[in-house]
């Protein structure tokens, strides 16, 4: 085994979380850093386009392409599970949209006893991410945040739909009120994926503190006693170990971070010993409490207008792709969402607990992927807050093969009823007065799922994640928390996990935005903890 050296932090993963450690700790040129990820270069045109998510969704240089297990609750499919493989992570291949979610979701945080975690507390870490706190730390690599360009009729009808509901459109749905319906904003810069790569890594991969290892897969945290002193890891057939003077920090992800953990000797010691795992340190709640969003749609054929789907086919795609090359605009510069909804489920609930999305496009099946010949739109939506919970477990030893993932969707009542309300949500929008000269026929449910047991027998066979999975290594004060408020794992020292997986619970939104921000003031905590050694 060959030691590549000491560094003050070693930082595995550069996802979203890893890319902003890496640029946040690296600024200090006493400190170094070791970043290391699975996956290797993002520079490639999947990557860079944003209708390039399509592509990179099922594609194993991209992506780790897991599955989850089969579920009765899901009709027993084995859902496809996407998790980014490159520099920027998930941001390099998720679906551009940012949203910080609601104040009551970090209040509530505080409020389960994570010290510091309040919206008051965070909001700084979301200005800083954005650039718009006037902190010039945030000069550093913040984020592109950018409005829809081209306003398609179809989503003008939408938001005219919503006024005609009553519910507020235009707004800023990362202010103070989330409710209402407007059009998403989105990580594209100039037409092109602006990820935390972008953002975060790419402004100072030169700095001498810093290096960054592509295509390694980590197997393993080195532990002296309680005390973790490094990494080991494979590239190129070789096995190479590191040592770490400060800390080491995984931001290897909801499913990366608990499997990296279990395979190291650290968690549920019943589960370690049924795969073989010496138990270094017994930690019950490493891989449970996993989340995930649950998304279903409804797909409509329309008439009387165009729509993006017959851009994308023959010599309507080659152009396209030309212009985009040429111009950074056209077809595959469109995120796949382009409308936003947040909206209730029950008319008394205080908060939205449903988020809409809609798209003057619609996908074979329903599906994510090759858009159908025929002119159409989607009206999608997943319940923000979901009840049922899984799991992410090892199966073996060995870290190169995929650990089980369970997210147990519409395990609970609650869910179920969430996702019929919000198949009657879709189906008011695309049926309601300023849809008229448009609508044609709805092909998914299809006009005949009717009832409550066929909707909801649709949402299993059809639906499908949303890829915001969280909670694998919660935070909290309590037994199964896996760390404290300051990410420090209990009852080690010197390991710290840093990504979505901390979460307690799943806030009302796409997750990386959050993701962002627990990186962002984890970077503080981290120089604080260190002035204080």
């Amino acid at each position: 085994m060959e030691e590549t050296g000491t560094y003050d932090y070693i930082v595995v993963g550069a996802g979203s979380a890893g890319c902003v450690l890496a640029n946040r700790l690296t600024a200090d040129p006493g400190v170094s850093v070791l970043l290391l990820e699975a996956g290797g270069s993002d520079r490639h045109p999947y990557i860079q386009a944003p209708a390039g998510f399509t592509r990179t969704i099922n594609h194993p240089r991209f992506n780790w392409c897991f599955h989850t297990e089969p579920s009765p609750n899901v009709n027993g499919r084995a859902i496809g599970f996407p998790r980014g493989k490159a520099l920027g992570g998930s941001s390099s291949i998720n679906g551009h949209l940012y949203v910080r979610g609601q104040t009551a979701d970090y209040d509530t945080w505080a409020q389960m006893g994570n010290r510091g975690w309040s919206f008051a507390e965070v909001e700084p870490y979301f200005e800083r991410a954005e650039g718009t706190s006037g902190d010039p730390e945030a000069a550093g690599g913040h984020l592109h945040i950018s409005e829809l360009p081209d306003r398609h009729p179809l989503c003008e009808a939408y938001l005219e739909a919503a006024r005609s509901f009553g519910l507020r459109t235009g707004h800023d749905y990362n202010g103070p009120e989330q409710e209402g319906v407007t059009y998403y904003r989105r990580t594209i810069r100039n037409g092109r994926r602006w990820s935390a790569a972008d953002a975060y890594l790419h402004p100072i991969r030169n700095r001498q503190n810093l290096r960054i290892e592509k295509n390694v897969l980590v197997d393993r945290i080195n532990l002296d006693g309680s005390c973790a002193t490094g990494v080991s890891y494979h590239r190129g057939g070789k096995r190479f170990t590191a040592t770490a003077g400060r800390e080491c920090i995984l931001s290897a992800g909801t499913i990366g971070a608990p499997h990296l953990l279990q395979v190291s000797g650290i968690g549920p010691g019943p589960l370690l010993q049924q795969i073989g795992v010496d138990v270094r340190h017994q930690l019950a709640g490493v891989g449970e409490g996993f989340q995930d969003h649950y998304a279903a749609r409804v797909a409509c054929r329309v008439k009387n207008i165009r729509t993006l789907n017959e851009r994308a086919h023959g010599l309507r795609l080659a152009g396209e792709i030309a212009r985009w090359f040429l111009t950074g605009k056209g077809l595959l510069a469109f995120s796949p969402a382009h409308a936003a909804g947040f909206v209730k489920s029950e008319d008394h609930l205080d908060l939205p607990d449903l988020q809409l999305v809609f798209t003057p496009a619609s996908y074979t099946e329903g599906v994510i992927g090759k858009l159908q010949s025929f002119p159409g739109m989607t009206a999608g939506f997943w319940q923000m807050r979901p009840e049922s919970k899984g799991h992410v477990r090892a199966r073996s030893p060995d870290i190169a093969e995929a650990p089980v993932i369970q997210p147990n969707y519409l395990a609970e009542e609650r869910d179920r009823a969430a996702v019929l309300a919000g198949i009657r949500w879709c189906r008011r929008f695309v049926r309601s007065a300023p849809f008229k000269p448009y609508f044609d026929t709805e092909t998914l449910p299809g006009a005949d799922v009717t009832s409550d047991d066929e909707v909801l027998d649709y949402v299993r066979q059809y639906g499908a994640t949303v890829y915001h999975a969280i909670g694998s290594c919660r935070m909290g004060p309590d037994a199964l928390a896996v760390v404290d408020e300051r990410l420090r794992v209990r009852g080690l020292e010197r390991l710290r996990v840093i990504d979505a997986s901390v979460m307690p619970t799943m806030p009302s939104a796409n997750t990386n935005a959050a993701t962002l921000m627990i990186a962002e003031k984890a970077a503080d905590m981290l120089r604080e903890d260190a002035r204080r050694a």
